[in-house]
């Protein structure tokens, strides 16, 4: 009997410890949907029909095409931000002040794809502890923790040093 209990103790035991080597993308939050049901991060409401002042307004039908009704969430991210989400992609002219002040000390040509890099294989190192995974719980803020900022103790910071922080609440609030 207490042969069988040690033999189920260490079966056990290599099942979590061969759980733990599986590969794949270290997501370190789960927003997943792991019911059968749909997932309500991926649906997305249609606008409501409505009647044009005139039926000449309307567009040609376009079979598998896009509709006036689907969402264009980037388009009305844009709108909602003041641009124009029809103008031509890349930065418009009203921006060049704001390219030109930002990219004063130089900029990295490749710098997306290098930090890709760099946040992958920190998500490789930082993939949580073996009960975490085997539970897939987050471990986005054990990950990460590090590497956040106290709001009051940078304000602290650059007032110290005689900068101005006016997004900031005053001092001792």
């Amino acid at each position: 009997m207490q042969a069988a209990r040690g033999a189920l103790a260490l079966a056990g035991a290599a099942v979590l410890t061969l759980s733990a080597c599986g590969g794949g993308d270290p997501n370190l939050i789960r927003l997943r949907s792991t019911g059968a049901g749909p997932d309500a991060f991926s649906v997305v409401p249609q606008r409501p029909l409505e009647m044009p002042p005139s039926l000449n307004d309307l567009p040609t039908p376009t079979p598998g095409g896009v509709n006036r009704t689907e969402p264009n969430p980037q388009g009305d991210a844009i709108a909602a931000l003041g641009g124009n989400p029809n103008a031509a992609r890349g930065i418009p002219a009203a921006d060049s002040a704001l390219l030109t002040a930002s990219t004063r000390y130089g900029r990295e040509e490749g710098i997306r794809p290098e930090l890709a890099a760099a946040d992958e294989q920190f998500r490789q190192d930082n993939r949580g502890r073996l009960l975490d995974r085997a539970l897939r719980n987050t471990t986005y803020y054990q990950a990460y923790g590090s590497e956040t900022l106290n709001p009051q103790d940078e304000a602290e910071f650059w007032r110290q040093r005689g900068r101005q922080t006016p997004a900031a609440p005053p001092p001792g609030q």
